[in-house]
């Protein structure tokens, strides 16, 4: 089963238009069941099920093909007093791009219960963007919202606290000033975010 292409709920004002998100069905399993219906004896054990490629994310929906698989992995983290989640130490990013994919892996790592993997629903909550100005040891120095959302306010709040919590982002003296990334976050009806450069 397959599902067309729908476009996303795109944002107004300066932010560029949303990508097209594309619905993967999983077909896998009904083949494998085809597949062992056919077996001509019937005392032969069933076929064991290949490995998942599209395992559930964080927030268990099924991963999209492009963006979709869970990008904490490649940060190390794990769980401190209190269920806080303790990032290891950032990689020196060694340009702005590897800058922005790195903080987006830390967003996902530093906030599993906050954040989503996988497809992006069709109708977003809310879809606030920041910018974010960091120190030289890639600490936060300023955030400046760059697009609040017309609704559910809160979620700009949201993806504040959920940038702090990510920080530090690398020591960024070796980068051309000014030291800023900017995000988009894109939320479900949940209130949880996927950062939109995951799905680029």
């Amino acid at each position: 089963m397959f599902c067309t292409d729908k476009p996303s709920l795109a944002p107004t004002g300066a932010v560029a238009p949303l990508r097209h998100y594309r619905c993967v069905a999983g077909s896998g399993l009904a083949l494998l069941v085809m597949l062992a219906g056919c077996s001509n004896s019937p005392t032969s054990a069933p076929a064991s099920p290949p490995a998942a490629t599209n395992a559930p994310g964080p927030s268990g929906s099924a991963a999209s093909g492009k963006g979709g698989g869970a990008p904490s992995s490649s940060v190390p983290a794990k769980s401190g007093a209190g269920g806080q989640v303790l990032l290891g130490p950032p990689r020196t990013p060694r340009s702005h791009a590897e800058l922005r994919r790195q903080a987006a892996q830390r967003l996902v790592a530093a906030n599993p219960e906050r954040s989503y993997m996988g497809t992006v629903p069709e109708v977003l909550l809310a879809i606030p963007v920041l910018e974010v100005e960091l120190n030289v040891d890639g600490h936060v120095r300023h955030i400046k919202v760059l697009r609040k959302p017309g609704q559910a306010l809160d979620t700009v709040q949201l993806a504040m606290d959920a940038v702090h919590r990510a920080a530090p982002f690398g020591n960024v003296s070796a980068l051309p000033k000014p030291w800023v990334f900017s995000e988009t976050f894109l939320f479900n009806d949940q209130r949880k975010f996927k950062p939109r450069t995951l799905d680029e």
